[in-house]
Parts: C-alpha cells; structure tokens; sequence
C-alpha cells in the first residue's frame, strides 16, 4: 500500500507541474467565486467506519474546516455536492456554515448546473474538488479541476491542479490558500506572509 501511495504521490507531482503552467494556474485562481468539494475521498480519507449500531462516522482535518472559513471571509462561496448520504455531513457542513449542500447526488452534473444558476455564475467562475471518475463530468466544466494527491489514476488527465496533501489531510486547505494568494484582499496579503 505504501509503494502504491508513493507512486500516486509522483503521477501527481508531474501532473500539477507538467498539466498547467504557474502562470495559468494562478489567473485560474484569481476569477473563482464558488468552489464545490466532495465529500468522501476529499473532505475525508474515503473511509466509512460504521459502529456497532450502523452509525456512519467521518474524520474531516480542522485544517480543511479553518481554511473554508477563511475562504467565506474572503467572499468564496462553498458548497458540497456529493453522492451518499450522511448525517455526519449535515453536522459538518452546519458548523462551517456551508448552505449549499447537496447530498445522495446521483447526477452530480445536474446539480451543479442548478448550483451555478442560483447564483449567475458562468463556468470559468467555479472550482470544484473531486477524487473519482464520478466527478468527470464537473471537471471538464468548470474553471478549475482539483483533485487530491491519492484520487484515483483516471482523473488525472482532467484536472488542472493535483494537491500534494491527500484527501482528508490537508488537501482542502492547500487549494483554499492558493485561492486567497491570488485574491487581492487582507488574507490574500496575511498567507503570502
């Protein structure tokens, strides 16, 4: 498991450094408005424990959830569009203050279609974090693909930026401050140190 992790690791690394260029990135960056995340495998691990009771448990990284507050500071609207249903996710998204939450998406495409409606959004305005073959459809859309350092090899060719944390540690957080290094507000200037 560990040599399979270290070689995602790598694809990664070369595919954020050869897929787009800094510049690129970075303009990218500067018109997003609403970044949409999954849940499973980028919010959290992929894991699903379940207890004896059929309680469905989650850990999410405190890094990820203090780095969506600073990004709603900054005027980033957040949202979640994922396809199972859980409890734990209603709780988390509650205590961030996250109001788009779309929950047992089958057709993720389709929602985020009504998403970007809502609020007048053109595509090139949204990013959107995603970890499987699932979320395809929203990746060839938006302005800004992001993926995690441990998503599935098949998505690879279609993102734009590959975190070098993976899903649940970190990764969240990594996108979310290089979203406000090219924003030009008081954030923007405290992350660039």
């Amino acid at each position: 498991m560990l040599v399979s992790l270290q070689a995602c690791q790598l694809v990664s690394q070369y595919v954020y450094i050869m897929r787009k260029t800094k510049t690129t990135i970075q303009a990218k960056a500067k018109k997003i408005k609403l970044l949409l995340l999954d849940v499973d495998g980028v919010l959290t691990d992929g894991r699903i424990i379940l207890d004896n009771h059929g309680n469905e448990l989650k850990a999410f990284h405190v890094r990820d959830g203090h780095g969506i507050k600073l990004a709603q500071r900054a005027g980033i609207i957040i949202g979640i569009i994922t396809g199972r249903k859980s409890e734990v996710v209603t709780v988390r998204a509650r205590e961030l203050g996250i109001e788009e939450v779309h929950q047992g998406a089958k057709e993720k495409l389709a929602v985020y279609e009504s998403v970007i409606a809502k609020y007048g959004l053109r595509d090139a305005e949204v990013a959107y974090m995603g970890d499987d073959i699932v979320d395809l459809d929203i990746f060839k859309r938006v302005g800004m693909a992001v993926t995690v350092a441990d998503a599935d090899p098949a998505v690879l060719p279609h993102v734009d930026m590959v975190t070098k944390c993976a899903g649940g540690r970190g990764a969240v957080r990594e996108f979310i401050n290089l979203l406000l290094k090219n924003r030009a507000n008081k954030l923007a200037s405290w992350l660039a140190g």
